[in-house]
């Protein structure tokens, strides 16, 4: 089971692609959208206030475009629109061939509209390699809350000890941890380790270093 933005998908494609007409202010915009666009799928969450995340994912990027001086309605739309297909990582499609080629269940649960989750599962060309994607739209809340872990359980058939997770999302993997998942954290951007009331079963830096912690080679 796997985390979509930040551990398949690079969700810093979306600015990198633009990085001329944002006149050198493509990391900082990126680095603000992100942490905006986490902080209101928290917010709304503890407000019992839910929108959907293209919705959470256009009000973050108007809070970085104002953050860094952009007024600019067409690159705002250009931003919105590589959203919906960023870039996978560059190990994700082989590691995922090697769990399918073993027999392994393959799914995505993601904060993602579903919309949004088809259109970067089929612009990476990964569609066939996974089983299941699941979207935080059928609970109506975003993680870290119990009840998006729970669908994973409830889709795949297996008890929460049997599924592991991987997010490259250090308070996902906390998350789904204290959740009762296997949990493989990605930390891909070398962070410190969250100071929470759980720790991920195993830290690695790529995905490729998940086949064989699953015995796969």
């Amino acid at each position: 089971m796997f985390d979509a933005y930040g551990t398949l998908f690079d969700f810093n494609a979306a600015a990198a692609r633009f990085e001329g007409e944002l006149g050198g202010k493509a990391a900082r915009l990126s680095e603000i959208w992100r942490m905006k666009q986490l902080q209101y799928t928290w917010l709304r969450s503890l407000m019992d206030d839910y929108a959907d995340f293209w919705t959470v994912t256009g009000e973050a990027l108007d809070f970085a475009l104002e953050a860094v001086a952009i007024e600019d309605e067409a690159i705002r739309g250009k931003l919105m629109n590589a959203y919906l297909t960023l870039d996978a990582y560059a190990e994700v499609p082989e590691m995922l061939q090697k769990l399918k080629s073993a027999g392994v269940q393959t799914a995505i649960l993601s904060n993602g509209a579903p919309e949004m989750l088809k259109a970067a599962v089929e612009g990476a060309g990964i569609e066939a390699l996974l089983d299941v994607t699941l979207s935080v739209e059928d609970v109506g809340i975003y993680k870290p809350h119990r009840s998006v872990y729970q669908m994973a359980v409830d889709a795949l058939g297996v008890g929460a000890e049997r599924i592991s997770f991987q997010s490259a999302n250090s308070w996902d993997a906390v998350g789904a941890t204290h959740f009762g998942f296997r949990v493989a954290w990605c930390n891909r951007f070398g962070q410190p380790d969250e100071q929470l009331p759980a720790r991920p079963d195993v830290q690695i830096e790529s995905l490729a270093e998940l086949p064989p912690l699953l015995g796969i080679a």
